[in-house]
C-alpha cells in the first residue's frame, strides 16, 4: 500500500512547487518509488503540440528526476493564472471530485510514496459553480495529512498561525512546517521560526535557502511523515 502526504502553503508564491520538487527528489534518491500528484493546476502554457503543459508537474519531474509520466500527475490543467474555480469558469472543464480521486488512486496503485501538492493556500476553492469543492474537501476525501510550506520572512508568524488554526478547526492533520527562502543568521527569520513553533506547537522540520538543490532533512524522517 502506498504512503501519502499533502503539501499546502500559507499562500500563493511561497514556493510549494519548488519545495515539493526537493521533497520528491529526497525520496527518490533514498531509494523510494516516488510520485507526484496535483488536483488542479493553473497558469500553464501551451506546448508545440497545442496542449497545455502542466508547469508545476514538469518542474517537480525535472527537479526530482522521477520518470513518472506527466499525464498521470494532474487531471485538470488551466491556462489562466487564477484560482482553479475561476479558471474553469473562464475555460470550462470544472473540477470533479470523482475524477481527482480516481487519478490519485491510480497513482497510488503504481508508486510507494505519493506527494500531493495543493493549489494556493488551504482556503483555495477548486470548484464553485457546478459543485462547491474547497481544497480541504480534497484533503479529507483522500484522507491525507499535510506539511505546511511558509515563507521565512516578514509576516510569516501571522500567516502560519492562521493557517494552522484554520486547519485544526477543520480536523486536518498537520505533520509540521517547512520554511522556504530562509537566510541562516537572519535574526528576524530565526525568531520567526521560534515563534511559529511556540504559537502552533508544530516543529519547523527544515529550512530551505534560495537556490537549494537538496532538502536538508533526514530521509528516514521525511519518509516517516507519509501515511
Amino acid at each position: 500500500m502506498s504512503k501519502k502526504l499533502f503539501i499546502t502553503g500559507t499562500g500563493t508564491d511561497v514556493g510549494k512547487t519548488y519545495v515539493t520538487g526537493l521533497i520528491v527528489k529526497k525520496l527518490k534518491e533514498s531509494g523510494q518509488n516516488a510520485a507526484y500528484y496535483k488536483a488542479a493546476m493553473s497558469g500553464n502554457e501551451y506546448g508545440a503540440d497545442g496542449k497545455l503543459i502542466p508547469g508545476d508537474a514538469l518542474h517537480v519531474k525535472n527537479a526530482s528526476g522521477i520518470t513518472q509520466p506527466l499525464e498521470e500527475m494532474c487531471p485538470y490543467i488551466y491556462e489562466a493564472a487564477v484560482s482553479p474555480h475561476l479558471a474553469s469558469r473562464m475555460e470550462g472543464n470544472p473540477v470533479q471530485m470523482e475524477v481527482v480521486k480516481k487519478g490519485f488512486e491510480e497513482v497510488c496503485a503504481r508508486y510507494d510514496y505519493v506527494t500531493m501538492e495543493g493549489s494556493g493556500g488551504i482556503l483555495c476553492p477548486i470548484c464553485f459553480d457546478e459543485e462547491k469543492i474547497q481544497l480541504e474537501d480534497v484533503i479529507k476525501e483522500l484522507g491525507l495529512s499535510s506539511l505546511i510550506i511558509a515563507d521565512a520572512g516578514l509576516g510569516t508568524i501571522n500567516s502560519v498561525v492562521l493557517t494552522v488554526e484554520y486547519m485544526c478547526s477543520r480536523n486536518l492533520p498537520i505533520k509540521g512546517i517547512l520554511f522556504n527562502h530562509f537566510h541562516p543568521g537572519n535574526v528576524m527569520e530565526e525568531d520567526n521560526l521560534r515563534m511559529c513553533e511556540y504559537m502552533t506547537g508544530l516543529k519547523v522540520l527544515a529550512c530551505i535557502e534560495d537556490g537549494s538543490k537538496e532538502l536538508d532533512m533526514d530521509a528516514d524522517l521525511l519518509a516517516s511523515l507519509y501515511e
